[in-house]
């Protein structure tokens, strides 16, 4: 099974930059999205063969989720049960007989820091959503999860050391997620990669050098360690701040 992940930064936008073009390229099983900018009925986007589901926020042209599936799931939920996050329309959980499958758009923790107590809830929140999944079934999940967990994962680590997505605390938090039996795949297959990342600034050029982050993620629960196939981030791909990743799976 193919899954591809990817923050469109404006899924309207990004259509007008070939987005329909990779995405019957991709042939996913599942193709999620983040960072829609969008709210009901402000796009019709033709998906042949696809169920889609949306997840919008309550602020216009902001945040916001989307999950195409091949295959219909048992179930589908958006959010994680508790109100005070749900508001920004950050996740979707599909449930299919032997795994959850989950898109996620972490919170930013902004200029100067300014939500990174909130970020620090949402995390804890959002892990314990995780693993309560967990006793039912494996989970997948993926997303832009808005921190470079090491410093491999970023061009330049000593000087945005204490910007948003690459503070200890985020940083602690990623690996507090892994100590609870996640997988980042990635890392997975290619633990010494440098200079692979998955977001560049618009600014400075940051694309053209190669001045980028890896923030955006496939992490499976443990179990799933024996079957994963794959693990790729597709920085040939253009239409957004972001390159999608991908995860393939037997």
């Amino acid at each position: 099974m193919k899954f591809v992940s990817w923050n469109v930064n404006g899924i309207r936008a990004c259509m007008q930059k070939g987005f329909m073009d990779f995405f019957k390229e991709a042939d996913a099983d599942i193709f999620c999205i983040q960072e829609s900018k969008m709210q009901e009925g402000q796009l019709a986007l033709e998906t042949p063969g696809y169920h889609q589901y949306w997840n919008y926020a309550v602020r216009k042209g902001y945040s916001g989720t989307a999950v195409f599936t091949k295959k219909e799931p048992l179930s589908v939920s958006c959010g994680i049960a508790i109100e005070e996050h749900d508001q920004e329309g950050r996740v979707i959980t599909l449930e299919f007989e032997d795994y959850y499958f989950i898109t996620v758009y972490t919170p930013n923790s902004q200029n100067e820091l300014a939500r990174l107590d909130y970020r620090m809830q949402w995390e804890t929140d959002f892990l314990a959503y995780l693993k309560r999944l967990e006793e039912k079934k494996p989970v997948i999940f993926c997303g832009d999860l808005n921190v470079a967990h090491q410093e491999i994962d970023l061009k330049n680590p000593k000087t945005n050391r204490r910007n948003a997505g690459f503070t200890d605390e985020e940083r602690g938090k990623f690996t507090e997620l892994l100590d609870a039996g996640f997988i980042d795949t990635f890392r997975y297959f290619y633990p010494d990669a440098e200079g692979i990342y998955s977001w560049w600034s618009y600014r400075f050029s940051a694309r053209a050098k190669n001045a980028g982050w890896r923030i955006d993620y496939f992490c499976v629960s443990e179990c799933l360690k024996d079957r994963l196939a794959d693990a790729k981030i597709l920085t040939d791909v253009m239409g957004s701040d972001h390159c999608p990743v991908m995860l393939e799976i037997d």
